[in-house]
């Protein structure tokens, strides 16, 4: 059993390895300067010098605001990136194992957004990560796609790494009150992914963890937990003037795969609790 994984100096691909390596399973990490999914000809060569029989898709342009002036760039990895993967893994016999995200979604539903709703992304960023999903399901039939929010984990890419940096720096603290959505931890990401690898699941799901929150709840929670006493102000998403716009509500519904693999994923509460554990 070979694992290859792309984007090897991500927070999710760290929490891949850590539990490939607790399992004893042989995995080699790819960043990107060793492997750049947006180039055919590298993954193609990539692939079948490995021969893995897991590929795990980990790489992602996921600079939000940026992608709405960069979007070659974005396209190229999060679209094409994905299909190249596909190609590669159904010459080779491997299976793929893909993340997108809520940000395919428009905020507008009101609820929970289930597997079977229809996405409207409304930046650029959303609109590369679907048509990489769009990507997968015209080149084959063997892979998890699974739809993810609000990553947080070991790395300074995720919004509990700048608020916490924020907190060194400053007393106070602006952060938006009107986005919403699930934090989800990445070993959480990387268990479920693999047992439903294992249990043979194919095709779309969300994975996030229980619950929903604004990134104002989100911060507040985080500063708690480690202690730091900081005045957090809350203010509009707009106020930032950024340039992507966010969905309002973009939570997803983990039933499918709760049901499917007989598992209840934790609220994000206790989630944000074992981060900070383990983090020390």
């Amino acid at each position: 059993m070979k694992i290859l994984i792309t984007g090897g100096h991500g927070q999710l691909a760290r929490a891949f390895a850590r539990l490939f390596e607790g399992k004893g399973l042989e995995y080699r990490l790819f960043a990107r300067e060793e492997l750049d999914i947006s180039d055919f000809g590298q993954v193609l060569s990539a692939v079948r010098a490995y021969r893995p029989r897991l590929i795990v898709n980990c790489a992602a342009y996921n600079l939000v605001d940026k992608a709405e002036e960069d979007f070659a760039r974005a396209f190229a990895v999060n679209a094409l990136g994905p299909q190249y993967l596909a190609l590669a893994a159904r010459e080779t016999g491997a299976f793929l194992i893909h993340f997108s995200t809520d940000y395919v979604f428009d905020g507008e539903k009101g609820d929970f957004y289930t597997e079977e709703d229809e996405p409207n992304p409304v930046n650029k960023y959303g609109l590369s990560k679907r048509l990489g999903e769009l990507s997968l399901f015209g080149v084959s039939e063997e892979f998890l796609l699974f739809r993810v929010s609000w990553l947080f984990g070991e790395g300074k890419q995720n919004f509990l790494a700048k608020v916490w940096d924020w907190a060194q720096k400053y007393e106070t603290l602006r952060i938006a009150y009107d986005e919403f959505s699930i934090p989800t931890y990445t070993g959480t990401v990387a268990w479920v992914s693999w047992l439903a690898y294992e249990q043979g699941l194919k095709g779309l799901y969300h994975l996030t963890s229980r619950g929903y929150c604004s990134r104002l709840e989100w911060a507040r929670f985080f500063l708690e937990l480690k202690g730091l006493e900081r005045k957090v102000i809350p203010v509009s998403g707009a106020a930032f003037g950024l340039p992507a716009k966010r969905p309002f509500f973009s939570a997803l519904e983990n039933r499918k795969i709760e049901n499917d693999l007989g598992i209840q994923i934790p609220p994000w509460q206790d989630e944000v609790k074992r981060f900070v554990e383990c983090a020390g």
